[in-house]
Protein backbone atom coordinates (compact mmCIF):
# COMPACT_ATOMS: atom_id res chain seq x y z
CA UNK A 1 0.00 0.00 0.00
CA UNK A 2 1.35 3.37 -0.63
CA UNK A 3 2.35 5.27 2.11
CA UNK A 4 -0.49 8.17 3.05
CA UNK A 5 -3.26 5.97 1.15
CA UNK A 6 -5.99 3.89 3.79
CA UNK A 7 -6.56 0.55 2.09
CA UNK A 8 -9.72 1.88 0.93
CA UNK A 9 -8.10 4.35 -0.82
CA UNK A 10 -5.89 2.10 -2.35
CA UNK A 11 -8.29 0.08 -3.71
CA UNK A 12 -9.94 2.41 -5.25
CA UNK A 13 -7.18 4.24 -6.94
CA UNK A 14 -6.35 0.77 -8.39
CA UNK A 15 -9.62 0.99 -10.41
CA UNK A 16 -9.23 4.05 -11.05
CA UNK A 17 -5.78 3.40 -12.30
CA UNK A 18 -7.19 0.15 -14.47
CA UNK A 19 -9.85 2.71 -15.97
CA UNK A 20 -7.63 4.88 -17.37
CA UNK A 21 -5.79 2.31 -18.71
CA UNK A 22 -8.88 0.95 -20.40
CA UNK A 23 -10.07 4.79 -21.99
CA UNK A 24 -6.95 5.46 -22.92
CA UNK A 25 -4.48 2.33 -23.48
CA UNK A 26 -4.91 2.80 -27.03
CA UNK A 27 -4.20 6.64 -27.93
CA UNK A 28 -2.01 7.54 -30.17
CA UNK A 29 -1.72 11.03 -29.93
CA UNK A 30 0.60 11.25 -26.84
CA UNK A 31 -2.30 11.36 -24.67
CA UNK A 32 -2.02 7.38 -23.87
CA UNK A 33 -2.16 5.67 -20.45
CA UNK A 34 2.04 6.36 -20.04
CA UNK A 35 1.05 9.75 -20.08
CA UNK A 36 -1.48 9.59 -17.10
CA UNK A 37 1.29 7.35 -15.11
CA UNK A 38 4.07 9.74 -15.95
CA UNK A 39 1.67 12.77 -14.32
CA UNK A 40 0.40 10.37 -11.68
CA UNK A 41 4.50 10.06 -10.91
CA UNK A 42 5.47 13.63 -11.30
CA UNK A 43 2.19 14.93 -9.23
CA UNK A 44 2.96 11.92 -6.46
CA UNK A 45 6.41 13.53 -6.67
CA UNK A 46 5.20 16.83 -6.30
CA UNK A 47 2.92 16.41 -3.40
CA UNK A 48 5.27 15.06 -1.15
CA UNK A 49 6.89 18.15 -1.43
CA UNK A 50 4.35 20.40 -1.49
CA UNK A 51 2.04 18.62 1.25
CA UNK A 52 -1.37 19.11 0.55
CA UNK A 53 -3.19 16.69 2.42
CA UNK A 54 -4.70 15.46 -0.37
CA UNK A 55 -2.41 12.90 -1.90
CA UNK A 56 -5.26 10.79 -2.68
CA UNK A 57 -7.07 13.67 -4.58
CA UNK A 58 -4.13 14.50 -6.38
CA UNK A 59 -3.14 10.91 -7.65
CA UNK A 60 -6.70 10.11 -9.01
CA UNK A 61 -6.88 13.53 -10.91
CA UNK A 62 -3.70 12.87 -12.20
CA UNK A 63 -4.51 9.50 -13.83
CA UNK A 64 -8.03 10.78 -14.75
CA UNK A 65 -7.29 14.32 -15.79
CA UNK A 66 -7.73 13.40 -19.79
CA UNK A 67 -10.36 10.40 -19.50
CA UNK A 68 -12.82 13.23 -20.29
CA UNK A 69 -11.27 15.45 -22.45
CA UNK A 70 -12.98 17.16 -25.44
CA UNK A 71 -10.32 16.12 -27.58
CA UNK A 72 -10.14 13.11 -26.50
CA UNK A 73 -13.46 11.85 -26.38
CA UNK A 74 -16.00 12.01 -28.81
CA UNK A 75 -19.10 12.78 -26.42
CA UNK A 76 -17.26 15.00 -23.28
CA UNK A 77 -20.57 14.94 -21.15
CA UNK A 78 -21.14 11.27 -21.51
CA UNK A 79 -17.50 10.91 -20.72
CA UNK A 80 -18.28 12.91 -17.44
CA UNK A 81 -21.49 11.09 -16.90
CA UNK A 82 -20.06 7.42 -16.90
CA UNK A 83 -16.69 8.82 -14.57
CA UNK A 84 -18.85 10.00 -12.16
CA UNK A 85 -20.72 6.66 -12.04
CA UNK A 86 -17.85 4.89 -11.94
CA UNK A 87 -16.13 6.63 -8.61
CA UNK A 88 -19.71 6.05 -6.79
CA UNK A 89 -20.25 2.53 -7.84
CA UNK A 90 -16.44 2.22 -6.44
CA UNK A 91 -17.39 4.25 -2.98
CA UNK A 92 -15.08 6.91 -3.71
CA UNK A 93 -16.80 9.62 -0.78
CA UNK A 94 -18.56 12.59 -2.34
CA UNK A 95 -15.99 15.40 -1.21
CA UNK A 96 -13.18 13.62 -2.66
CA UNK A 97 -15.61 13.15 -6.32
CA UNK A 98 -16.09 17.21 -6.06
CA UNK A 99 -12.42 17.79 -5.53
CA UNK A 100 -11.29 15.19 -8.46
CA UNK A 101 -13.75 16.72 -11.13
CA UNK A 102 -13.10 20.25 -9.70
CA UNK A 103 -9.17 19.22 -11.17
CA UNK A 104 -9.78 17.35 -14.23
CA UNK A 105 -13.23 20.00 -15.54
CA UNK A 106 -10.96 23.36 -15.53
CA UNK A 107 -7.03 22.41 -15.38
CA UNK A 108 -6.16 21.81 -19.20
CA UNK A 109 -4.07 24.46 -21.33
CA UNK A 110 -7.46 25.44 -23.31
CA UNK A 111 -9.30 25.58 -20.68
CA UNK A 112 -7.64 28.67 -19.17
CA UNK A 113 -7.37 30.53 -22.51
CA UNK A 114 -8.46 33.98 -21.83
CA UNK A 115 -10.17 33.35 -18.36
CA UNK A 116 -7.84 31.76 -15.70
CA UNK A 117 -9.15 28.95 -13.89
CA UNK A 118 -8.55 28.82 -9.87
CA UNK A 119 -7.70 25.25 -8.55
CA UNK A 120 -6.99 24.04 -5.43
CA UNK A 121 -3.68 23.43 -4.16
CA UNK A 122 -4.40 20.08 -5.15
CA UNK A 123 -5.34 20.59 -8.38
CA UNK A 124 -2.65 22.70 -9.14
CA UNK A 125 0.38 20.11 -8.57
CA UNK A 126 -1.77 18.16 -11.32
CA UNK A 127 -1.75 20.81 -13.63
CA UNK A 128 2.07 21.12 -12.51
CA UNK A 129 2.66 17.72 -13.04
CA UNK A 130 0.47 17.29 -16.48
CA UNK A 131 2.14 20.73 -18.00
CA UNK A 132 5.39 19.09 -16.79
CA UNK A 133 4.98 16.34 -19.27
CA UNK A 134 4.61 18.78 -21.75
CA UNK A 135 7.91 19.69 -21.76
CA UNK A 136 11.94 18.72 -21.70
CA UNK A 137 12.14 15.23 -23.69
CA UNK A 138 9.02 13.96 -23.60
CA UNK A 139 7.89 17.22 -24.49
CA UNK A 140 9.50 17.12 -27.79
CA UNK A 141 8.92 13.81 -28.02
CA UNK A 142 5.14 14.06 -27.60
CA UNK A 143 4.76 17.24 -29.32
CA UNK A 144 6.00 15.48 -32.42
CA UNK A 145 3.91 12.60 -32.17
CA UNK A 146 0.75 14.83 -31.94
CA UNK A 147 1.95 16.94 -35.09
CA UNK A 148 2.15 13.89 -37.71
CA UNK A 149 -0.88 12.63 -35.46
CA UNK A 150 -3.05 15.60 -36.81
CA UNK A 151 -1.02 15.70 -40.01
CA UNK A 152 0.15 18.92 -38.98
CA UNK A 153 3.13 20.63 -41.24
CA UNK A 154 6.11 20.26 -39.43
CA UNK A 155 7.97 23.54 -39.68
CA UNK A 156 7.69 26.73 -42.35
CA UNK A 157 9.38 29.99 -41.56
CA UNK A 158 6.68 31.64 -43.00
CA UNK A 159 4.22 30.94 -40.83
CA UNK A 160 4.79 32.89 -37.53
CA UNK A 161 3.64 31.51 -33.79
CA UNK A 162 0.07 32.71 -32.96
CA UNK A 163 -0.28 34.69 -29.73
CA UNK A 164 -3.59 35.45 -27.38
CA UNK A 165 -5.46 32.44 -28.99
CA UNK A 166 -9.10 31.70 -27.99
CA UNK A 167 -9.91 27.92 -27.10
CA UNK A 168 -11.42 27.77 -31.02
CA UNK A 169 -8.27 29.36 -32.43
CA UNK A 170 -5.80 27.01 -30.12
CA UNK A 171 -7.26 24.11 -31.26
CA UNK A 172 -7.49 24.61 -35.01
CA UNK A 173 -4.52 23.06 -36.99
CA UNK A 174 -3.13 25.90 -39.02
CA UNK A 175 -0.06 26.37 -37.25
CA UNK A 176 2.95 24.01 -37.41
CA UNK A 177 4.30 21.75 -34.67
CA UNK A 178 7.69 23.60 -34.02
CA UNK A 179 5.48 27.09 -33.31
CA UNK A 180 3.43 24.93 -31.12
CA UNK A 181 6.88 25.27 -28.62
CA UNK A 182 6.57 29.15 -28.85
CA UNK A 183 2.83 29.36 -28.49
CA UNK A 184 2.39 27.08 -25.61
CA UNK A 185 5.90 24.80 -24.34
CA UNK A 186 8.20 27.53 -23.38
CA UNK A 187 5.41 29.61 -21.88
CA UNK A 188 4.85 26.78 -19.46
CA UNK A 189 7.75 27.18 -17.37
CA UNK A 190 6.58 30.34 -15.84
CA UNK A 191 3.06 29.29 -15.63
CA UNK A 192 4.25 26.88 -12.82
CA UNK A 193 2.01 27.11 -9.62
CA UNK A 194 4.62 25.42 -7.29
CA UNK A 195 7.93 25.98 -6.03
CA UNK A 196 8.70 22.55 -6.50
CA UNK A 197 7.54 22.21 -9.96
CA UNK A 198 9.29 25.56 -11.60
CA UNK A 199 12.61 24.36 -10.15
CA UNK A 200 11.82 20.56 -11.87
CA UNK A 201 10.64 22.95 -15.21
CA UNK A 202 14.16 24.56 -15.17
CA UNK A 203 16.03 21.33 -17.15
CA UNK A 204 13.21 20.50 -18.96
CA UNK A 205 13.38 24.46 -20.58
CA UNK A 206 17.22 24.25 -21.31
CA UNK A 207 16.40 21.06 -23.26
CA UNK A 208 13.53 21.97 -25.63
CA UNK A 209 15.57 25.27 -26.04
CA UNK A 210 18.75 23.49 -27.23
CA UNK A 211 16.64 21.28 -29.50
CA UNK A 212 15.00 24.65 -31.12
CA UNK A 213 18.24 25.90 -31.86
CA UNK A 214 19.87 23.02 -33.39
CA UNK A 215 16.81 21.94 -35.35
CA UNK A 216 16.88 25.97 -36.71
CA UNK A 217 20.52 25.21 -37.40
CA UNK A 218 19.94 21.71 -39.61
CA UNK A 219 17.25 23.43 -41.33
CA UNK A 220 19.16 26.51 -42.43
CA UNK A 221 22.34 24.13 -43.20
CA UNK A 222 24.07 25.62 -40.87
CA UNK A 223 25.21 22.36 -38.77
Amino acid sequence: MAEGLTSAEQTQLDKIESYARQQLGSDRSGHDFFHLERVAKLADRIELIEQTGQRFVVLAAAYLHDVIDDKLVEDPEAAHAALKEKLSSWDVNEDDVTAIFAIIDHMSFSKNLGQHQTLSPAGQIVQDADRMDAIGAIGIARTLTYGGHHDRVLYDPEIEPRHDMTKAEYRKADGTTINHFYEKLLLIKDQMNTVTARKMAEQRQRVMLDFLYEFKQEWNGEA
